[in-house]
């Protein structure tokens, strides 16, 4: 150990030529402009005779006994050849990155634990109990339902003993965060309602009588985990139905300063149809692979598909007269996700796509699911504040409030894939050469071999909820410039159609090597009132030229991969030749893809009740529907 005599923190920029800077308020390296990185580490254990401004292996300041900076995080950081056995529960949950810290590195015998709930400036999130008095009634009930929400995952590697706790849980925002895991015998459903109890005393008054209840029957061991679920859930739902919820969304793609063919697709997009049924409650981003002779076209299917299926999904919804569990709705969601998946792969099938030239894509799409909820007797919301996050692939999905910027989404690439399966520590993962290849998409395998993640939230915070694809997320752009792109859209500054286009003029400026999609949701619940801010919009060849680059024209080739060969009553169908096809020949596409999708969400209707009766046959026919695809699109093409 040695005394700092000077704070500095080290530019991550391997070819910056004077990386020293000062520590203070310059965001940027004085020398090369790259945004500094403030990354702050918690120690495990306790560390009593380490003191603040000591410097540990000439690269951790310590802020705390606990809370260290790395000032090299351009820096591999120590990491043993083999992992300890007691890292493998913070490696497995990996997924769960919302709320579970990720292992960083070692210094010595420290375990060093990055992902944890300290803000910006070096200071912790507030423990529960302190977040508990000036929280809302649903964000109470949001915390607890969040903390039953991790019991299970958490039990099956013996650590839901940190759930017991009350200073190792944090909260930021909405949000539940762990500092650290503990590893034990499983604790009891009894312990976990006796830990509950100081909080529930104090709850606002409008839920304590429900949870008094709900702790009182888990100290008399008289409930069950999946009851306290459900009994939570529908207090969650009643009370966040009493909250106003106004949602905005706006979307935007574009090639990229680097290229012309546009492989991505979204929805909405900016100079959408404004009286489309699915407004505001869907929006889409789609990462197309392949080349311009399919990525485009998977990734316009996959939009396309999860529009029809989504619209039958909220017209089933919205005829059951009890509310539809968050289980349910997810596998819903998953089965939606499988049948686009498989129809792209029975399409690459019988094009005799193999290896490299199989189309397929990326996906993250948020839902907002408004359900029928009872708020007190005799007296219904048509809101229920629930949103379902689905993502496959790298495009991401980020939470933004005037005070944070939350990743939600965890990459389907080869380093998260080594860290999930206990291979690797991240940091070490991300110098493989393979490291940000992607390990799923839709479209590449058969939808059972398929994982998905499927996350539901509660909208009680003011926010923006940004989808994008990797052209605005690669080089950490929107961790690094959140603040000067969404607060404006938070404060009313600008339209969030304004806002769409920024995020994608920044992407072409500081990226531009690949294809830039943004689908931003700006999400109010306080009741205050904004005044509506009209998007300034550009002249009337602009606007024309940006819609037609926001929902492009399928190239010729690309084209020709949707051209099916179906025999028509009036004359034997002739195969053009590539030569022979100048102009796309849209209407007949879309009729067929049209007639396709129908089928297919048809069938969705009609599994949403049978899955709720024969589960196992209800998958056996998701994965028996590309069959019927197959006899609408021949092969040869």
């Amino acid at each position: 150990m040695i005394s700092s005599q000077e704070r500095i923190i080290y530019c991550t920029n391997p070819g910056c030529t004077n990386p020293i800077n000062p520590m203070g308020d310059s965001r940027l390296c004085a020398s090369c402009q790259t945004p500094l990185v403030h990354r702050y580490i918690w120690a495990t254990g306790e560390h009593q005779v380490i003191r603040p401004g000591e410097l540990i292996k000439d690269r951790y300041e310590v802020i705390t006994s606990q809370i260290w900076l790395d000032i090299q995080p351009g820096q591999l950081p120590d990491i043993p050849e083999e992992l300890p056995k007691a890292i493998i529960p913070y490696l497995r949950l990996s997924s769960d990155r919302s709320h579970l810290p990720q292992v960083y590195g070692f210094a010595d015998d420290i375990l060093l634990l990055e992902n944890v709930p300290i803000d910006e400036t070096g200071n912790l999130y507030p423990a529960i109990a302190d977040a508990w008095e000036q929280a809302t009634p649903v964000r109470q009930v949001n915390l607890l339902w969040q903390i039953i929400q991790l019991w299970q995952p958490l039990s099956e590697f013996k650590v839901a003993l940190s759930l017991l706790f009350p200073d190792n849980l944090r909260v930021q925002g909405w949000c539940v965060r762990l500092l650290e895991l503990y590893e034990s015998e499983q604790p009891s459903i009894q312990q976990l309602g006796e830990c509950w109890k100081p909080i529930v005393a104090v709850a606002k008054p409008e839920v304590a009588p429900t949870l008094q209840k709900i702790v009182d029957s888990m100290c008399a061991g008289e409930i069950e985990l999946k009851a306290i679920a459900t009994q939570l859930n529908q207090l969650l739902l009643s009370s966040a139905a009493q909250l106003p919820l106004n949602l905005k969304v706006a979307g935007a793609t574009d090639s990229g300063s680097q290229l012309k063919q546009n492989e991505d697709t979204c929805y909405p997009i900016a100079f959408g149809d404004s009286d489309d049924p699915l407004l505001p409650c869907l929006s889409i981003v789609c990462d197309g692979i392949g080349g311009h002779e399919g990525g485009e076209v998977a990734s316009q299917l996959a939009v396309q598909s999860l529009k029809l299926q989504i619209r039958a999904l909220l017209a089933e919804v919205a005829e059951q007269t009890e509310l539809v569990s968050p289980e349910l709705l997810q596998q819903q969601l998953e089965a939606s996700l499988r049948v686009v998946n498989n129809v792209i792969c029975a399409c690459n099938d019988d094009q005799k796509r193999q290896g490299r030239e199989r189309m397929a894509t990326t996906v993250v799409m948020a839902v907002q699911v408004p359900q029928q909820v009872e708020i007190t007797p005799g007296c219904d919301s048509q809101n229920s504040h629930e949103l379902y996050l689905a993502s496959v692939g790298d495009s991401r999905a980020y939470w933004i409030t005037p005070n944070y910027c939350q990743l939600l989404t965890v990459d389907d690439d080869v380093a998260s894939r080594e860290v999930r399966y206990a291979r690797s520590l991240y940091r070490k993962a991300l110098q493989r050469p393979d490291a940000y290849s992607l390990t799923q998409a839709l479209g590449t395998k058969d939808g059972e071999f398929l994982r998905f993640v499927i996350q539901r939230f509660i909208l009680e915070e003011d926010g923006i909820l940004l989808l994008c694809s990797d052209g605005l997320s690669d080089n950490n752009l929107v961790e690094n410039h959140w603040q000067e792109y969404a607060l404006p859209v938070l404060k009313g500054e600008i339209s969030p159609e304004d806002a769409a286009y920024n995020w994608i003029n920044l992407a072409n400026q500081k990226n531009g090597h690949d294809n830039i999609s943004v689908v931003l949701t700006h999400c109010r619940v306080s009741p205050e009132y904004l005044v509506a801010v009209t998007p300034s919009l550009p002249p009337a060849d602009v606007i024309e030229e940006k819609s037609s680059s926001a929902q492009p024209e399928l190239a010729d080739s690309s084209q020709a991969l949707l051209d099916l060969d179906i025999p028509s009553a009036e004359a034997p169908a002739v195969s053009a030749t590539p030569t022979e096809v100048k102009k796309p020949r849209r209407g007949k596409v879309w009729v067929l893809l049209s007639g396709m999708l129908a089928l297919l969400v048809g069938s969705t209707m009609g599994l949403f009740a049978w899955s709720q009766l024969n589960p196992q046959g209800f998958q056996q026919t998701c994965r028996q529907l590309p069959q019927k695809v197959q006899q609408l699109c021949p092969p040869g093409k």
